[in-house]
């Protein structure tokens, strides 16, 4: 093992006094130019004087801690990090976090509380929150007084919360729309539930579709129960022309379920799946989806973070939209019969 790292090496290597690097050291930067703070900080990693650095962070009253916190609910059977939704968020929130000079702690959790231990725990300066639902923002709110951002939240505005969300319902009516004029008269949309995100999203379908016949068919949690369902609902799947998915991992899953019983798609059954995540276009047929930008949708929470702290937050919901992106999952049946004969010949 090396030489214990001193503060005057640092002090020396670096042109500064040792006061300066002992300020840095203990949070006490207010009169040191912010080009100075980072010099120290990064040669005090550098030199591996990591479990100093960590405890000058958790001093200071500015620590550059933001938490990502993941409901970890049981339909992700705790692969809630691999879901390809998931992983664009929270690789997006680490970009644009590094960019703004934070560091990121990830925790994923189905409970509440452990929440509030974990951000102070760690001091955090602020949080985003994924997949939560109304009564736990409210009971976080109560316990602790840090801003944070909610992705996909369903609440009343509420003080330091942020919720910031997409448009579900207009990338939902996107999909009825889009495959209404494509010919299709009788589509199938499939969900976990019939809340919240989901049912913004079917409810935007069903007005696409106007007059055309939409059911629901709720599926469960579980991927063997899933498939069970799927093998048990065949009959009546196949009877209609296009399915459209709350989500990109359920429209996956189920082009291959039913590719595994021998039903072309789109020929026989047309699919649509929401987020755009990397799975569309490495299935095959590519998925059509609706697109959300996880990179703009980053960028805004670390700004809403930032405004939220210094109380200049003056928007504490805001909606981004969406864009539907056509690809091979999708039959057009509005082809005529002429068509027909010469795609045959």
């Amino acid at each position: 093992m090396g030489e214990r790292i001193r503060i005057i090496d640092i002090a020396e290597e670096l042109g500064v006094s040792t006061a300066t690097v002992s300020n840095v050291i203990h949070g006490k930067a207010n009169k040191i130019s912010d080009e100075t703070v980072k010099r120290v900080q990064a040669l005090l990693e550098e030199k591996q004087y990591i479990p100093s650095m960590a405890g000058i962070l958790l001093a200071q009253n500015d620590s550059r801690i933001v938490g990502i916190v993941i409901n970890n609910h049981e339909k992700y059977e705790d692969h809630v990090l691999e879901d390809p939704f998931i992983a664009s968020a929270v690789n997006a929130l680490s970009l644009e976090l590094e960019r703004a000079g934070y560091f990121m702690m990830i925790k994923a959790t189905k409970q509440w509380n452990d929440i509030v231990r974990f951000a102070s725990m760690w001091n955090m300066e602020g949080l985003v929150l994924i997949g939560f639902c109304e009564q736990d923002y409210k009971k976080l709110r109560e316990s602790m007084r840090i801003p944070f951002v909610v992705y996909e939240g369903f609440f009343q505005d509420t003080e330091r919360i942020c919720n910031l969300t997409i448009d579900n319902y207009d990338g939902g009516r996107q999909v009825g729309d889009y495959l209404r004029n494509m010919g299709h008269r009788k589509v199938l949309c499939i969900a976990d539930n019939y809340i919240c995100m989901d049912k913004e999203r079917i409810d935007g379908c069903r007005e696409g579709l106007k007059e055309c016949q939409m059911d629901i068919m709720q599926i469960p949690f579980h991927r063997k129960d899933r498939i069970d369902f799927y093998r048990a609902q065949l009959t009546k799947i196949k009877e209609y022309t296009a399915i459209f998915a709350a989500s990109d991992f359920y429209a996956v899953e189920l082009i291959r379920f039913l590719q595994d019983q021998g039903i072309h798609v789109p020929e026989e059954i047309s699919v649509v799946g929401f987020d755009n995540s990397p799975w569309c276009e490495m299935i095959q047929p590519a998925l059509t989806t609706v697109k959300q930008d996880s990179a703009e949708r980053a960028r805004l929470a670390v700004t809403l973070l930032q405004q939220l702290k210094n109380g200049s937050c003056k928007e504490l919901s805001i909606t981004m939209p969406v864009t539907l992106v056509k690809r091979a999952s999708v039959r057009n049946l509005q082809v005529t019969s002429e068509e027909r004969g010469s795609e045959q010949r």
